[in-house]
């Protein structure tokens, strides 16, 4: 069983107010993707990885991202599609993964993901077709319409889902492919297979497992970085 990398990162700076796209942002010695990219290649699980970028900045992150940094078990550089779900879809075909096979999906901007929690992600998709990494509310948490408080939902039964998600290719690239046909759009990749009516499997995560997305997550990042020898490679 060959496990797959799928990496697609097509983010802007505006919500960092950076005219810099955010991944490419520096985080210590590396640029903010460099570091995600270069986590997945240090693990021995990982068979090969494929970012996904728009097609204007293939040749920049093949030269200034993978080749540049050295990054290993880089297989190719995917131009994505208009959306994320396009990107992720472009990935899959270009992948050639067995149907047995594992792919895991990981947003650009997590470089903190735990990467002891991997093996158990790979076991649970093996297992159940599809496997999220995820960490139980902290918060209450109320559904709101209209500006009012509907009701408070049961904190106990609510997960933070996070990024890296696994999956049979199998399951996912049927997802994917019932989703273009009914024009059908996930908020993330698990939720299209939720949508099929099959089953996700729950994986503990971690906090650190954060996406840069906004200055407060970018000064967070560093201050990490700064203070944890540990926190990146």
């Amino acid at each position: 069983m060959n496990v797959h990398v799928l990496v697609p990162a097509a983010g802007s700076g505006k919500r960092l107010g950076s005219a810099i796209s955010k991944q490419f942002l520096p985080l210590g010695s590396r640029p903010i993707l460099a570091q995600t990219l270069l986590r997945f290649g240090s693990l021995p699980q990982i068979t090969g990885i494929y970012l996904i970028v728009p097609e204007a900045e293939r040749t920049f992150c093949q030269r200034d991202i993978v080749d540049k940094f050295h990054l290993p078990k880089i297989v190719n550089v995917v131009a994505g599609g208009k959306e994320r779900q396009d990107s992720v879809r472009n990935g899959l075909e270009a992948c050639n993964a067995a149907q047995n096979d594992i792919v895991l999906i990981h947003d650009g901007v997590r470089p903190f993901f735990p990467a002891a929690q991997i093996p158990p992600l790979i076991d649970a998709a093996a297992i159940t077709g599809a496997a999220v990494l995820a960490i139980p509310s902290q918060d209450t948490v109320k559904k709101v319409i209209n500006g009012r408080v509907l009701k408070t939902l049961d904190r106990s039964q609510i997960w933070q889902v996070q990024t890296p998600q696994a999956f049979l290719f199998s399951r996912i690239f049927e997802a994917h492919r019932r989703a273009q046909a009914e024009n059908h759009i996930g908020t993330d990749d698990s939720a299209l297979v939720e949508w099929c009516g099959w089953p996700v499997a729950v994986v503990s995560g971690s906090v650190r497992n954060f996406k840069i997305t906004t200055q407060a997550d970018l000064l967070l990042a560093r201050a990490l970085v700064s203070t944890d020898k540990d926190a990146l490679l």
